[in-house]
């Protein structure tokens, strides 16, 4: 590894090497995750490097690969305005060329897929990533362009989400499984995959360089602004970007660069599926038994479709509960025309488009400016998670990415799949 020695155990505090695949801390006797410790404990912004690599002394990474997105910090003066908030900072993940904005997937995973491929061996291991759409777009893109074996997992249904700018790489292979399945069908086939030769699991919240990936977006804030930002706002399906933004926000108050400030943490759901927040409310580290049929439903209805994690990292040790009892957290939640209304706001006073789940993040927001949670003077960082499509849409031929295999919901474990799965890397079980 570049920059970094160990991963700490957050649940114990044990130490260990890091291989570029490690997950867990083998000593824990619950689940808990594992942070990297680096050897610069001041961050020092490398502009010669590519998009996210500015940030390198951070990231756990053991190469520098092609990388061309990165966060953009801007201060607000349309939003700002109308929700009179002296110090609205918007840090921008997406597509805007005006802005210094090259994220050509349009959504902030790509942070974490460059950030992970760079931290995983140039071995022949193939990385096995789940998702619901966004992180798919995001690590295709940056495998292929990197040649990076991997190995992709969706529900069917969010396949439209999986389009590229160029064409994909034949080291990238696409997974759907079938029929009505969501994102925790396609984890449940991703880990079945991982349990074959040769395949092994990029581990979602787990993976550091997931984390630190993500949590560039608050170095961009704090690099920009100078000061490390009161407050912050997201929207969550995992609660994956919250946690990595809260610890990201532990090591710029552990530089002595910055005013140590804990940054209040608004980590927004889509209802009606809001899980977390539910469980969040009753001040519960455990969320409620959900009814198959009902979470379905609630998941159909919601407008931003890539918050529909039933498997988030909320309840272990550094998980969502814990950062957000650490930093004074909360868990709002809007309706659908709510989101709706804050994707016309930002297209119409700051002047482009974003993805519905930045348009949660933002009703958030104006909820919480509305309400006088917030002190209006003071400085409020949103993070806009995606955005950009229509220039995309616009300036480029996206290419759809078909399915190399689907496979039926209801044959997930079965050793015909992996015989299904195995062949197409041309090898048996």
């Amino acid at each position: 590894m570049l920059n970094h020695t160990y991963l700490q155990s957050v649940a114990t505090e044990g130490l260990q090497e890091d291989n570029g695949y490690v997950l867990a801390d083998p000593t824990a006797q619950a689940p808990t995750l594992l942070r990297a410790v680096y050897h610069k404990k001041q961050l020092r912004v490398r502009e010669e490097n590519e998009g996210i690599f500015r940030f390198a002394d951070w990231l756990p990474v053991e190469r520098f690969i092609h990388s061309d997105g990165s966060p953009v910090t801007y201060r607000s003066e349309g939003l700002a305005t109308l929700l009179g908030l002296s110090n609205l900072y918007i840090t921008f993940n997406g597509y805007w060329p005006e802005k210094g904005a090259n994220m050509r997937t349009g959504t902030f995973k790509e942070c974490e897929a460059y950030s992970v491929c760079a931290r995983k061996p140039a071995d022949e291991q193939i990385l096995v990533v789940s998702s619901a759409g966004n992180t798919a777009r995001a690590f295709m893109k940056v495998a292929s362009e990197n040649k990076i074996p991997l190995l992709l997992v969706v529900p069917e249904k969010n396949l439209g989400s999986l389009w590229s700018i160029e064409e994909v790489d034949p080291c990238v292979k696409l997974i759907a499984v079938g029929g009505d399945a969501d994102y925790t069908d396609a984890i449940h086939l991703a880990d079945a995959i991982c349990a074959l030769d040769g395949f092994v699991s990029e581990g979602g919240a787990k993976n550091v360089a997931r984390r630190d990936g993500m949590g560039t977006t608050v170095l961009s804030a704090a690099t920009t602004i100078g000061e490390i930002p009161d407050y912050y706002f997201q929207a969550v399906g995992s609660g994956t970007g919250v946690i990595a933004a809260h610890e990201a926000n532990l090591r710029l108050n552990e530089s002595g660069d910055y005013t140590p400030k804990t940054m209040k943490l608004f980590a927004s759901q889509n209802l009606p599926f809001v899980p977390m927040a539910q469980a969040w409310g009753k001040k519960s580290r455990a969320l409620d038994p959900m009814n198959e049929e009902e979470t379905v439903r609630q998941i159909d209805t919601i407008l931003a479709k890539v918050l529909s994690n039933r498997q988030p990292p909320y309840g272990l040790t550094g998980g969502l509960y814990d950062v957000l009892s650490a930093a004074d957290g909360e868990m709002p939640t809007v309706e659908n025309s709510e989101v709706i209304e804050a994707q016309r706001l930002f297209a119409e006073l700051e002047g482009w488009d974003i993805c519905p789940e930045a348009g949660v993040a933002l009703a958030s927001l104006m909820q919480k400016t509305n309400d006088g949670t917030i002190d209006k003077n003071g400085i409020v960082m949103l993070n806009v998670t995606g955005g950009g499509m229509q220039a995309l849409a616009r300036e480029f031929d996206l290419k759809q990415k078909a399915a190399d295999l689907i496979v039926p919901k209801d044959e997930l474990s079965t050793q015909t799949v992996s015989e299904r799965i195995a062949s197409l890397y041309g090898k048996g079980i």
